[in-house]
């Protein structure tokens, strides 16, 4: 900003404020004053363009605490000043008459490129040693418009979604829709970013960022493992122990047929390939852990031939490896 504009612009009378006002009120009334002229609820229109310019523009320096101090500072020097040099045959009004003003009528400001006393000087004392056109301090002719913030969100999606990638549309801060792609895979937790969906720049800057945590809500089936599906699938004893060809889940999908070997026990994992979830980066398995259904109940013609099968089975006790190990 030209350092002209300081003298001339009360950017606290913009902005509808008292100079006492606190950053949470400023804010406050800027988001107001934003809102109503922003180019985009004003398409067209030229006047509200240039008000949104100029509200803007009075945020960018208020809100920056150090600017601020600053900008009251020069503007306690008196209104109406020029940054120019002083007029010819006695005419004043120029820069040198409001340090004249400030510092006595026989001060007079030069330029220097050595040590102490210069013009650069007394603005160093005043404004944090920052000179003209620094990033960092005084007046900031060469820092350029500041990014707008970002802005920090989030959302639950359920399981299939997030395996499979979808748009969802959320309601923004102002109100306005805002769509965002899922992408297939994401994990519950993941922080997505989109750039340009946060608050806009208070000096004609570009917006800021939208960073968005997806939560994804748990599945009655499927659990992720990375591109891996896991499901615990129930047999019958007499399935794991003879072998059988069984119908297993699949995600979104009609079951597929998988085979069971003879004399499979609880917690055997059987994979089928290429049936977990599938994204840019590759695509997983569905990883079917076996479970032996043990009934609850027992007729009595189901509990003979039971104890008939114990009973041909003689003194076989499947612990007997682990008993010896535990041992050793």
């Amino acid at each position: 900003m030209a350092s002209q504009d300081w003298f001339e612009k009360d950017f606290y009378q913009v902005l509808g404020v008292d100079k006492s006002v606190s950053q949470a009120d400023l804010k406050k009334a800027y988001r107001k004053l934003a809102r109503q002229f922003h180019p985009d609820s004003n398409p067209g229109d030229a006047k509200a363009e240039a008000r949104f310019k100029e509200i803007s523009e009075a945020y960018s320096v208020l809100s920056d605490e150090e600017q601020r101090r600053e900008y009251d500072q020069i503007r306690a020097m008196g209104s109406g000043a020029r940054f120019t040099a002083g007029g010819a045959g006695g005419q004043g009004g120029g820069f040198e008459d409001v340090f004249g003003n400030l510092f006595g009528q026989g001060a007079r400001t030069r330029t220097s490129t050595r040590g102490g006393g210069g013009f650069e000087d007394i603005l160093g004392g005043m404004f944090g040693g920052g000179g003209f056109g620094q990033p960092s301090g005084g007046f900031r002719g060469y820092g350029g418009p500041t990014q707008g913030r970002d802005v920090t969100a989030t959302t639950s999606i359920d399981f299939v979604t997030a395996t499979k990638g979808d748009t969802v549309t959320l309601s923004g801060g102002n109100g306005k829709p805002i769509t965002v792609r899922i992408p297939a895979g994401v994990t519950d937790g993941q922080k997505l970013k989109l750039r340009g969906k946060g608050e806009p720049s208070p000096d004609g800057g570009e917006a800021g960022d939208l960073v968005l945590t997806v939560h994804v809500d748990k599945h009655p089936v499927f659990e992720r493992d990375g591109l891996n599906l896991r499901v615990n699938v129930p047999v019958t004893f007499a399935e794991a122990a003879l072998g059988a060809t069984i119908e297993v889940p699949t995600l979104g999908g009609d079951p597929v047929r998988m085979k069971v070997p003879a004399g499979t026990s609880s917690g055997r994992v059987l994979r089928v390939k290429g049936r977990g979830v599938e994204t840019k980066s590759g695509k997983g398995d569905l990883l079917a852990r076996i479970e032996v259904a043990v009934p609850s109940h027992l007729s009595s013609a189901q509990k003979d031939a039971l104890e008939a099968l114990v009973a041909a089975f003689g003194d076989e006790n499947p612990r007997d490896d682990l008993l010896a190990k535990a041992r050793s």
